[in-house]
């Protein structure tokens, strides 16, 4: 009896055993969350995640979609309706808290989006990339491809794109190195710093020959050079006075053993990682509950719209908003504000909203909600008087706090921030509404019209090794949505406010950071503290289109640059590069001038800029009914303005090919002028069936050919489309 008893046991025992781990075994669920989009998750069965679902916004399952997942042997293949293969993910890993997926990426596919990065690259296919929010940097885990796919890939912490199997460590060269004097933006104002660059060295030995990402990581938070040389040819090089921390490159390489050197910055600890380039792509993120994503069928219109669909919808830009935005650091007072803005009218100058930048607390502490009465004896009247000249103001609010202001002591004591930082820990329902009770009782009643938030990454990556919301999650958890949050909490204190009727207004907000789903709360993100170098320019428009593809539609950059030369004024190589900077920007979804330690005024440029710049301005407002019914479109059938080519010409390679090319709502192709001193510029027109005409001089051309067309220092080269119109 004893050893049947001993036996029964031994065998529930094991039962429960199996039981425990079939359910911590994970498998792979299927959810159709739209008619042409499906949710991927694999985890332990019953798994449930202690993060709150920050980014969808919609989770009933669809009855009846109209696309088919299948899985087999731990292999999700996805069909379209007519039965055609368009995804198909190889493998699903969870291993000690390691999500990783990989999927098939065929030669002939291209890749956009994963939101802005500074490495020059339109199709990512086959780049490394490390997705983590920085200054210049914003991280939107987000694809489309031209095989009729997009992929957001579902996780709040870092996530490696393509992460490279191999790394060497490069030793700095013995001696002292070059030393200069920059002058930099810090979360404490601008400061003088002193860099000191140094050469770091290392060989690598291939076995095979390829084509090889890198992905170069200087070991600091920021970065203020990229530079690396393979075998006595520079392969990056990049500088700015901040830059990620990483930058990413593919390079064609033979088999055997190359030699690698970067000139850096003292303090330096670079890696660079590196992986032959296959026909699979990868997503992986170290800190994961579960490998989760959502694949999305259709045209990239169709995608997009689903996407926006899941994670919210834009609201209305409101109209002024889409005229000229003219912003410098920074104004010192209301008198220059005022100043300022009677000038642009007495010089007949079209602009819609004026930006005070940071610094008008003064006196009261960083970010005290609060201006110095000094130099703004009446923030109201100042708001008042903007409006009777039918402008608008935009107010720069941090989301880092002085301790030692009235609202930051009272932060402190409540325990509201971020431990260790001066960053508001958004992740405490608490704090952030605390952080909207100061923000709506001592700034929005003064009248201003919209809300640049700024360095919401937030800066330094201050959340890594760090807990928040009183301790309950790790910084690593939750590294790259803290935006959202910031955003959320804003967005929704002003809705209230407009339904309760306390004060009218439609919410716009800029942002220097965002996250999927930041778009539902009236957010426009920029590029960032960037420099004003050609390189730089181009790099812009590569970024901003990464943004475009990754859902995200409001977006701009600082027009002429955010660092800028000391004899800005006067310096004709710089006025050419401002120009072009200004004249692409008449045709991105948001037309913005800024510059550090600038007036950047037209009439500081001189007679023939100014001429130019007011030709751009007058271009814009030509196409304000233009802009606002494609603005109409982005908020009301989930559309996007400032287009990839992949978005309407996913079917000629040629086109995917443009890196800087764009479509500025159905009907404009642009084509920025990237390079000094030219007269003519080289165009490809896309294919199509109409051909395309000059915008200006009415001339037809076909499509599906480089043309040719004269340029001046007036005008970028600009095609209407056959068959469409901007009146």
């Amino acid at each position: 009896m004893k050893k049947l008893f001993a036996t029964l046991t031994l065998a529930c025992l094991w039962s429960v055993i199996s039981m425990a781990q079939s359910a911590a075994k994970p498998v792979v669920t299927v959810k159709y969350v739209a008619k042409n989009a499906v949710r991927i998750q694999y985890a332990p069965r019953g798994a449930q995640s202690s993060l709150p679902d920050w980014v969808y916004v919609r989770h009933d399952e669809e009855p009846s979609p109209d696309i088919r997942a299948t899985v087999k042997g731990g292999v999700v293949t996805i069909r379209e309706k007519s039965g055609r293969v368009v995804f198909r993910a190889t493998s699903h890993q969870l291993q000690a808290g390691e999500a990783t997926l990989v999927f098939d990426s065929p030669t002939d596919e291209s890749l956009f989006g994963l939101g802005q990065f500074q490495d020059g690259y339109s199709n990512i296919r086959g780049l490394s990339r490390r997705l983590t929010q920085v200054n210049t940097q914003i991280s939107i885990p987000m694809l489309l491809s031209s095989k009729g796919y997009g992929i957001l890939w579902n996780n709040y912490g870092l996530t490696d794109f393509n992460p490279c199997d191999q790394s060497i460590r490069l030793e700095k060269r013995a001696g002292a190195g070059q030393r200069e004097e920059v002058n930099v933006t810090t979360t404490e104002g601008g400061k003088k710093e002193i860099r000191e660059r140094h050469i770091f060295q290392g060989t690598i030995t291939l076995k095979e020959s390829g084509d090889y990402a890198l992905l170069l990581d200087v070991g600091q938070k920021m970065a203020r050079r990229h530079n690396l040389v393979i075998d006595g040819q520079t392969v990056i090089e990049m500088q700015n006075l901040w830059l990620p921390p990483t930058t990413s490159k593919i390079v064609h390489l033979e088999k055997g053993t190359h030699t690698l050197s970067a000139e850096l910055t003292r303090d330096d600890q670079p890696v660079v990682y590196y992986r032959r380039v296959t026909n699979h792509t990868v997503f992986r993120s170290p800190v994961a509950d579960a490998v989760d994503y959502t694949v999305f069928v259709g045209s990239p219109d169709e995608i997009i719209s689903a996407y926006r669909t899941l994670t919210g919808p834009c609201p209305e830009m409101p109209s002024w908003a889409l005229g000229y935005i003219h912003c410098r650091e920074r104004f010192h007072s209301s008198d220059e504000i005022l100043e300022t803005a009677n000038r642009f009218r007495n010089e007949g100058l079209p602009v819609s909203m004026l930006v005070q930048d940071w610094q008008y607390w003064g006196k009261y502490g960083w970010n005290s909600m609060r201006f110095d009465e000094e130099f703004y004896p009446a923030p109201k009247a100042l708001t008042d008087s903007l409006h009777r000249m039918d402008m608008r103001l935009m107010l720069s609010v941090w989301s880092k706090i002085d301790k030692n202001s009235e609202v930051g002591r009272q932060m402190q004591a409540d325990g509201y921030y971020i431990p260790g930082t001066d960053w508001i820990d958004f992740f405490n329902p608490d704090a952030a509404a605390a952080y909207w009770k100061s923000f709506s009782e001592r700034l929005v009643p003064l009248g201003i019209d919209a809300w640049w938030q700024d360095a919401t990454e937030p800066e330094n990556d201050d959340l890594v090794g760090r807990r928040v919301n009183r301790g309950q999650w790790s910084g690593e958890q939750v590294r790259n949505v803290y935006p959202l949050l910031v955003c959320k909490t804003v967005y929704e204190g002003l809705q209230k406010l407009q339904t309760s009727n306390v004060k009218r207004q439609s919410p716009m907000i800029l942002t220097r950071c965002g996250f999927p789903g930041i778009q539902r709360y009236g957010a426009a993100l920029w590029s960032g503290d960037v420099g004003n170098d050609w390189e730089t320019f181009r790099r812009q428009l590569t970024a901003g289109l990464g943004m475009q593809a990754a859902g995200i539609p409001w977006w701009t950059y600082d027009a002429g640059g955010f660092f800028r030369p000391g004899d800005q004024y006067t310096n004709p190589d710089y006025i050419e590069r401002m120009l072009r900077w200004i004249e692409t920007a008449v045709y991105l979804p948001l037309m913005r001038v800024h510059g550090y330690m600038s007036n950047t005024e037209p009439w500081n440029y001189g007679p023939e800029a100014q001429a130019i710049i007011a030709d751009c301005l007058k271009e814009r407002y030509r196409l304000l009914p233009y802009i606002e019914r494609c603005a109409k479109a982005v908020s009301q059938q989930g559309s996007t303005l400032m287009r990839p080519l992949v978005f309407d010409f996913a079917d000629d390679p040629e086109a995917l090919q443009q890196k800087y090319e764009y479509m500025f709502g159905p009907a404009l192709l642009i084509s920025p002028v990237t390079e000094p001193g030219v007269t003519t510029w080289r165009t490809y027109l896309p294919r199509h069936a109409g051909g395309w005409y000059d915008y200006r001089t009415g001339q037809h051309y076909d499509g599906g050919q480089y043309v040719t067309t004269p340029v001046t220092r007036a005008h970028i080269p600009v095609f209407l489309r056959a068959g469409y119109e901007v009146k």
